[in-house]
């Protein structure tokens, strides 16, 4: 089972098969088109991370930003997993819009950093100041075209099975991600049981 990013796996897949005999072809042409015409959104985020006697002025653990150029998604990591480490400070998530993430996708994360601050700092002025920021491109983030016409994998080889799964081959949400295991579990689990031999010998 593969559950690698989808363009991973294509050139993994494509790799291997130029390793070895070139008219053995381990994709279909219309699964190379399938995988070749998923794409992903572009975004970056940013964690900040608080000393410990900090506490929030907002009550919210998550919040959705419709109407910022920049910024779309904020969590509070402690509040959003009911989670609280003696001695360790608050941490703040920050993921940025897709048109953002396409806008500056080329730049360097150092670069985008402080722009996602001032933009944070516009919607949380009273944010206190954070001992350290990691800030991270995140190229492949979303899955914005999954395969189409697709049962939650896709099936390389029948023996031994080789088989994608994921939420390029569902859609990209936790529940596209179930999805897809439960699929790929099914396939598996009829691939792997042995079938009754039927036949009598006299």
């Amino acid at each position: 089972m593969v559950t690698l990013l989808v363009l991973k796996t294509f050139s993994l897949l494509i790799g291997s098969q130029q390793s070895h005999d070139s008219t053995t072809s381990v994709l279909s042409v219309q699964q190379r088109q399938q995988l070749d015409e998923v794409v992903y959104s572009s975004r970056f985020a940013a964690a900040l991370f608080f000393a410990p006697d900090v506490v929030f002025s907002f009550p919210w653990a998550a919040r959705y930003v419709p109407d910022n150029s920049c910024i779309r998604y904020m969590a509070v990591d402690n509040r959003k997993r009911n989670t609280d480490a003696p001695g360790r400070g608050p941490s703040l998530v920050v993921h940025t819009s897709v048109p953002f993430g396409l806008e500056h996708l080329e730049r360097d994360k150092e670069d985008v950093q402080p722009i996602i601050l001032l933009e944070l700092r516009k919607l949380l002025p009273d944010l206190p100041q954070p001992i350290s920021i990691k800030c991270q491109k995140w190229r492949y983030s979303q899955v914005l075209t999954s395969v189409l016409r697709c049962p939650g994998h896709m099936t390389i080889l029948d023996q031994p099975p080789l088989i994608c799964g994921g939420d390029a081959f569902s859609h990209s949400n936790f529940d596209g991600c179930v999805e897809s295991a439960l699929s790929v579990v099914r396939v598996l689990t009829t691939s792997l049981t042995p079938t009754a031999d039927v036949s009598l010998n006299d």
